[in-house]
């Protein structure tokens, strides 16, 4: 896999790598890790909500009056 980076871009990832006394490729795969688990979650959330909320809707609805 190749990660094409504007200059600003490349710039922003190594001045965060020297803040953390990191590789910059360290910093880039942590952030791929935390954005593949947080749209993990986002999206099995979404799933529990879709099948869940309909089965509770006279509970809520009626909690909301």
């Amino acid at each position: 896999m190749t990660l094409r980076l504007t200059d600003d871009e490349t710039a922003a990832l190594r001045r965060r790598a020297e803040q953390e006394s990191r590789s910059m490729q360290e910093v880039a795969r942590q952030a791929v890790r935390e954005y593949v688990e947080n749209h993990s979650r986002s999206e099995l959330l979404d799933a529990v909500l879709d099948t869940e909320l309909p089965r509770y809707a006279e509970a809520l609805e009626r909690l909301g009056q």
